[in-house]
């Protein structure tokens, strides 16, 4: 994967990790709540509608979430922008711990609450980012050799 290629990846990565933490933040305030409702569901397989968010504490929680995951996001593009673009070895030791950093927590939570879909969808989601990390560190090395 060409180095441009792998920072357009982890710039979407970041849009699409941004867009839904203002999801996260925002639905259960919203009549969009039901999306959430439906994601809970879907986390804590099977679908059932027994998971959902009812109380003001599971919104506030969401809101938590979603700001955290805005601020994931947001932190991921500085780092491609002002690190990875210019460095990529040194951009790449910044992110993977950073997102391991997330990932394993939130899987481990994720599978002691029940919600062991959870940890798949968290997969799909981190392999958004290590794709034109890893990739990209692909090309690197076959340019520099």
């Amino acid at each position: 994967m060409k180095h441009e290629n792998a920072i357009q990846g982890l710039k979407l990565a970041s849009m699409a990790t941004i867009a839904f933490g203002l999801a996260m933040a925002i639905f259960p305030a919203t009549s969009l709540k039901f999306l959430f409702d439906w994601f809970l569901d879907l986390a804590h397989l099977p679908l059932d509608r027994a998971q959902n968010i009812d109380s003001d504490s599971e919104a506030l929680l969401m809101a938590i979430s979603g700001g955290l995951m805005v601020g994931l996001g947001t932190l991921v593009w500085q780092v491609t922008e002002l690190v990875y673009a210019r460095t990529p070895q040194h951009g790449r030791k910044i992110l993977l711990p950073g997102l391991l950093a997330w990932y394993l927590p939130d899987c481990f939570g994720s599978y002691l609450a029940g919600a062991w879909f959870n940890l798949l969808m968290n997969t799909g989601f981190l392999a958004l980012f290590l794709v034109p990390l890893l990739l990209g560190s692909k090309q690197e090395q076959t340019t520099a050799a």
